[in-house]
């Protein structure tokens, strides 16, 4: 079983799908809180909400998110994304009501406050690890972030206890997951890894449970709101 997690990305104040990361390939979803709302109602026990203004310096949508949070936090649990870069971000999104906050670039710019943070917070911090091959993505995919096992290695030496691992390449493309990719980052950690990036289809599930061990969950997007499979059909195949 993996647990699946449907993700509302937020730019502008609107739900959006990205292809590859990049800014301007939007895809508009309407509101964020209507789309979270759908997932809860179609059985979600986890939202991946992310904020990519906060991610790529152009704003925030710290507002959406926190209403996101006050109205839906009682019934799933949110994983927020985007901009958790300093202890007032950080702070913020715990004190929201967030089950867990993925840190992205600042995991590869500023590794000592992460390690702090991850010292602090334990399983409620988790690291994103945006991949182009081998080489790490920062800044909303805009800059190179450095080689990928070696930020592992520092990471696993900090006691991170999950990573949530992007094919960029693949990330609203409807392409398929990298499994070899989840695969090798699997092997060199024992913390948990979130597959994200690439899902298409039921079978994409299916190959990404089909690893197993200490890949256990998968975060869902375009796959979804281009009706690819609906929630319950994904749920069904990731509790078999």
């Amino acid at each position: 079983m993996i647990t699946l997690l449907p993700a509302v990305d937020v730019r502008y104040g609107k739900a959006v799908r990205l292809r590859q990361g990049e800014s301007g390939s939007e895809t508009d979803y309407g509101s964020p809180l209507e789309a979270a709302q759908t997932w809860v109602d179609e059985g979600a026990e986890w939202i991946h909400l992310v904020d990519l203004d906060a991610a790529f310096g152009t704003g925030n949508n710290r507002d959406q998110l926190g209403q996101i949070v006050a109205t839906l936090g009682s019934k799933v649990k949110i994983e927020l994304s985007g901009g958790i870069r300093d202890d007032d971000s950080l702070n913020a999104a715990l004190e929201a009501g967030a089950a867990r906050v993925n840190i992205g670039t600042a995991a590869l710019e500023n590794p000592e406050w992460t390690a702090q943070a991850i010292a602090q917070w334990g399983d409620r911090v988790a690291v994103g690890l945006d991949v182009r091959g081998h080489t790490l993505a920062a800044r909303g995919w805009t800059k190179e972030g450095g080689d990928l096992f070696e930020t592992i290695d520092m990471l696993n030496k900090a006691g991170c206890s999950r990573y949530v691992v992007t094919d960029v390449s693949r990330d609203g493309m409807m392409s398929g997951p990298n499994c070899d990719l989840l695969r090798e980052v699997a092997e060199r950690t024992d913390a948990k890894v979130t597959a994200s990036g690439g899902i298409s289809s039921l079978e994409d599930i299916r190959n990404i449970a089909a690893i197993g061990g200490n890949v256990d969950a998968a975060i869902l997007g375009k796959s979804l709101y281009a009706k690819a499979f609906t929630l319950p059909q994904a749920l069904e195949v990731a509790r078999a």
